[in-house]
């Protein structure tokens, strides 16, 4: 973050790095490739990630295996120097007050160190000990020279530990030294004007934060531990602060300036369907969702909405509502999926449920090459005589124009990219209203991050008469008893899935691979009498397809598999998921494959069959998959061992690329930052108050990359 507020008068931050007292040129140039760091304002920002405590002194009696780094005061032995060529190192020993003893070395530069030691004098060592034979070392240590234990001043002596690279170590820039750099830049500061406010007053008063410039001088140059966390908490803040408000500013801005299409009426579609075609009773949070969306649908402005809910709680009934309101308003609707297989099983389930009411569904896919096909759908979509569209990608095609497109949704989101979804508001002269759909519970501080432009809407209760999984977890030692289940069900008329994490053996990992456990499996379960197919990421579509159908249509009793059925077909005959080496998924894709079972009204298992040594992390991984059935619990659990960086995925990462808050570790402050956000656009939408001056600057100031497709989360 760019701490430079001032866009009138050059402020001293951002000069160039080069000009800092200990820098130059070269270094300079090393700093701007290895650490992208160019101005005063980036070395500033260039934060400790943690504190080593200079403040006390041991003594020798009081190492133990499990210290880390230790200071011992003492007088030094007469250095020597052991062994010859590559071997050679310098010894001495340090003896406290206590008369112990503990022996430095150094291997590097031995003869050179050798030079500057005094036999004799009072020395403070300081380093990370070393155990060999019961005996402690200290191997290459920090040594002071105390020529007046009268004037040993240890109350200011927490050293900040940076980050550093191994080029920049050759430069001489290790983190002792970009620290001296850091403190040269901090102490030539004025911390009022170089480091300006970017907090209103009362904001500051009510959290008891530290001033801008007070915080980034004692996280950087703190007088003791108890300093550390005011200002990291102040500078945590800030970021999160910022973040939110910029996500919430967009929400905000949309409310007040896009134009959307208006669903002024629920009329005899979506009455005829909900009454009297409707193939279930809708749960409460399916009704609350539907209030969301068609509020949203008759405010004028543009919906943008996320619904969150777990495999099975009944998304697409909601989708397919919402598409109802638009139809009813004399609109159409798309549902766009990210694979064929999804977007055909969306068609063959939609078609069915609207074709009575007199509607018309089409399916578009990359895969479909009939010219007269494609002229077909391209007519009934200009026409306005196909109501609803269901594909692929193939949606956002130049090709493909709607009369008047009013209901986007996108199902799965994260697996399409940002410019991907927003090319669908394109097809309409008024930007259609835009509903998001994932079946990845996410934690409600993550999705306050990743999707906080976005209104979030939770289907969180399965239908009724949904037997939840009963998911069980057993070690290789019960294969034999496992065997037996399987048969048991395949013999009741129901059909397995068996998942394995990688296609090919591997040279570094031991888990089972799918072409090994295929050949076991056929063995166990011999032809005829069982049918097996195989199915993973690197067939070709068309084969790969061929064998989903297959299952589906009940022709094969065990499909073995690699992760490529996390988002597949709907197979409510499959009442069994066997998961192997099951150690080597994370959660939410433990979770998203027991999603593929449970879609009929048997009971069905999930089976965790795991090696005999299994990781305290993934034990918990483990257990927390037999104790619960909910995705949020389960996402929550998964974040806390992940971070939330691995849990959104490479393509939403970025929001979280963060310097120092962690929205995992520092929950309530995320908290408090979306609160605070929310509570002054409330007041003061456009940021126009004399108090909000400078929170509209430095928001100016940071010029996020904000194309037109940021607004589609």
């Amino acid at each position: 973050m760019n701490v430079n507020t001032n866009t009138t008068t050059k402020n001293l931050l951002d000069t160039p790095i080069e000009y800092l007292k200990g820098v130059g040129p070269k270094r300079a140039e090393m700093l701007n490739k290895e650490l992208q760091m160019f101005t005063f304002g980036d070395l500033l920002n260039h934060f400790p990630f943690r504190y080593i405590d200079k403040t006390k002194v041991h003594l020798v009696s009081e190492i133990s295996p499990e210290s880390t780094f230790i200071q011992i005061k003492g007088k030094l032995s007469m250095p020597i120097l052991i062994g010859e060529g590559r071997g050679k190192r310098l010894s001495a020993f340090l003896t406290d007050e206590n008369h112990d003893s503990i022996e430095l070395v150094w291997f590097q530069n031995a003869a050179a160190v050798k030079t500057y030691l005094k036999a004799g004098a009072t020395y403070i060592a300081f380093g990370k000990p070393n155990q060999f034979k019961n005996k402690f070392s200290l191997p290459h240590p920090e040594l002071e020279l105390i020529e007046d234990d009268a004037n040993l001043q240890l109350e200011s002596r927490i050293q900040p530990v940076y980050s550093t690279t191994e080029k920049l170590k050759m430069r001489g820039l290790d983190s002792k030294n970009m620290h001296r750099l850091i403190k040269t830049l901090v102490e030539r500061l004025d911390l009022k004007n170089d480091i300006p406010e970017n907090l209103p007053q009362y904001i500051i008063e009510q959290n008891n934060f530290l001033s801008r410039g007070e915080a980034y001088y004692h996280i950087h140059l703190p007088k003791n531990e108890s300093t550390i966390p005011a200002a990291t908490n102040r500078l945590k803040f800030e970021e999160l602060f910022f973040l939110q408000m910029r996500l919430c500013k967009i929400k905000t801005d949309r409310h007040l300036k896009s134009q959307g299409l208006r669903f002024a009426q629920i009329g005899a579609y979506f009455n005829r369907f909900y009454n009297e075609m409707l193939p279930f009773e809708l749960t409460n949070a399916q009704k609350r969702v539907l209030k969301e969306i068609r509020r949203d649908a008759g405010t004028g402005y543009q919906m943008n909405r996320l619904v969150q809910g777990d495999v099975g709680s009944g998304k697409t009934i909601v989708a397919l509502m919402a598409m109802l309101m638009a139809i009813d308003n004399g609109y159409q609707a798309c549902m766009m999926a990210p694979t064929e297989i999804l977007a055909q099983q969306h068609y063959e389930k939609l078609a069915p449920l609207v074709e009575p009411l007199g509607l018309r569904v089409e399916l578009l896919t990359g895969s479909m090459k009939s010219k007269k096909l494609r002229r077909r759908v391209s007519e009934g979509l200009l026409l306005g005589t196909t109501h609803i569209l269901v594909g692929t990608h193939a949606l956002i095609e130049d090709t493909v124009q709607f009369k008047d497109l009013g209901l986007a949704v996108i199902d799965e989101q994260h697996r399409f990219g940002v410019e991907q979804r927003a090319r669908l508001w394109q097809k309409n002269t008024l930007a259609p209203h835009v509903l998001v759909m994932t079946a990845t519970p996410i934690p409600r501080t993550l999705a306050m991050t990743l999707y906080g432009d976005l209104d979030v809407s939770v289907i969180d209760e399965l239908p009724p008469g949904r037997k939840p999984i009963k998911t069980v977890h057993y070690f290789e030692a019960k294969r034999l008893m496992v065997n037996g289940f399987l048969k048991s069900e395949i013999d009741k008329g129901r059909q397995v899935y068996i998942v394995y994490p990688l296609i090919n053996e591997s040279e570094t990992l031991s888990y089972k691979n799918l072409m090994e456990g295929y050949e076991q499996i056929s063995r166990m379960f011999p032809a005829p009498q069982y049918q097996i197919g195989v199915v993973h990421g690197q067939m070709h579509t068309v084969d790969k397809d061929t064998e989903m159908q297959r299952f589906k249509a009940g022709e094969t009793h065990i499909l073995v598999a690699t992760t490529v059925i996390e988002v597949g077909v709907d197979v409510p005959n499959a009442s069994v998921m066997v998961i192997e080496s099951a150690e080597r998924f994370g959660l939410s894709q433990l979770h998203q494959l027991r999603g593929r079972v449970g879609r009929g009204a048997e009971q069905s298992y999930c089976i965790l069959m795991t090696g005999e040594k299994v990781s305290s992390e993934g034990r918990l991984r483990m257990k927390t998959m037999v104790d619960t059935n909910d995705g949020f619990k389960i996402s929550e659990v998964d974040m806390n061992l992940r971070g939330a960086g691995d849990i959104s995925g490479t393509q939403q990462s970025g929001m979280l690329s963060m310097k120092l808050a962690d929205i995992v570790k520092d929950q309530h402050l995320l908290v408090l930052a979306r609160n605070t956000a929310q509570d002054i656009l409330a007041n003061d939408p456009t940021l126009e108050q004399p108090e909000h001056e400078m929170v509209q600057r430095f928001l100016d100031a940071m010029q996020f990359n904000r194309s037109v497709w940021s607004r589609i989360s």
